[in-house]
């Protein structure tokens, strides 16, 4: 049996001490060797590697000691530079930016309006103010409610798109961050609701459209990132004829003046349009479960839960039903999911 070499155990010793003290915030070396079932000399060279590496510093805090109580440790914890992880979500609610650390704590947090037109100023904006506060930033995630060029990062305006941000480069904004990650909003909905999950589609309905397509675990954004635009695929209008899925709220009255976007109060209060509603969901369904094979279908989006049964009923009657039911995630489940993002990548950097 070949036997692992010095210095892979060494990297392997000195990942589960980070990680140990990303759990519990501070440790001894002793404590060290307990939590990962290590002799305390191996936790005691362990830290010092890290502490010449700046991963890990002495926090100036000691333990009792002295009569009987043994010799005083000293706490050890991951080191300010570390750095943080950047989380941005660009809405038409408005732009949220946080800053997360290591354990997950929000340290710092900027909001600008998005006020249409100036949505890529505000969001320099929220990148200055957050880079003015503590450690820096070694990663960012963001999301947009645009399409997203998977190659260069940029948003893509497609036809009927409710919320125009105009022209917008994360990656080049953020360029100071390291690595930048960029995509859709209803792709990190999904990826907050994928736990435990590994096939299933999302279908964000609220004053846009969308899908997301979660398979093996990981969300499929086709060859330039344009994987689940729904918005023009046919469906059955009203009338039973074909029509695209955008233009039925049209039809409906159900759009906000002067804008493809869907009037989302005046959609719930039309009990009426209900039924004609979830039938046209479900021929997405239908297209959805043809093209891509989910497990099942989630509801998320402002009125999409809210029309769960409507849409159940009518999925059943197709000619391949599946599970359909609401999202889990409802507390702002897009920010869940690039902060999720966000953190792991944070946490992948410093242990690697």
């Amino acid at each position: 049996m070949e036997r692992s070499s010095p210095d892979v155990v060494r990297s392997v010793t000195d990942e589960q001490v980070l990680r140990a003290l990303m759990r519990r915030r501070r440790l001894t070396r002793a404590e060290l060797a307990l939590a990962i079932g290590i002799s305390k000399p191996t936790a005691g060279e362990s830290v010092r590697r890290l502490t010449e590496r700046g991963l890990v510093a002495d926090t100036g805090e000691r333990t009792p000691g002295g009569r009987g109580r043994g010799r005083v440790g000293s706490y050890y914890a991951l080191a300010p530079t570390v750095g943080t992880a950047l989380a941005v979500v660009i809405a038409p609610e408005g732009i949220v930016a946080e800053a997360v650390d290591v354990y997950g704590d929000t340290v710092a947090r900027a909001t600008r309006p998005a006020v249409p037109g100036q949505v890529a100023a505000a969001f320099e904006a929220v990148a200055a103010e957050i880079d003015q506060v503590g450690p820096p930033i070694r990663v960012a995630v963001v999301s947009a409610a645009d399409p997203v060029d998977r190659t260069t990062g940029r948003l893509v305006h497609l036809p009927d798109s409710p919320f125009l941000v105009g022209a917008l480069d994360p990656a080049a904004v953020l360029g100071k961050a390291g690595s930048v990650i960029v995509d859709n909003d209803v792709n990190w909905a999904a990826r907050a609701e994928s736990d435990n999950r590994r096939d299933f589609a999302y279908l964000y309905l609220g004053e846009g459209l969308g899908c997301a397509i979660v398979n093996d675990g990981e969300v499929r954004r086709g060859h330039s990132g344009l994987t689940g635009e729904i918005a023009h695929v046919l469906t059955e209008g009203p009338d039973g004829r074909a029509v695209p899925f955008i233009e039925l709220f049209g039809v409906l009255g159900l759009r906000q003046t002067g804008s493809t976007a869907i009037d989302v109060p005046r959609l719930l209060a039309d009990p009426a349009a209900h039924p004609k509603l979830g039938t046209a969901v479900s021929g997405i369904i239908a297209a959805v479960v043809a093209l891509a094979d989910p497990q099942e279908v989630v509801l998320g989006g402002s009125w999409g839960p809210a029309l769960a049964d409507e849409i159940r009923a009518a999925t059943a009657r197709s000619p391949r039903p599946v599970p359909v039911r609401a999202a889990a995630v409802t507390d702002n489940p897009v920010l869940t999911g690039v902060r999720g993002e966000a953190l792991n990548r944070l946490r992948s950097l410093v242990t690697s």
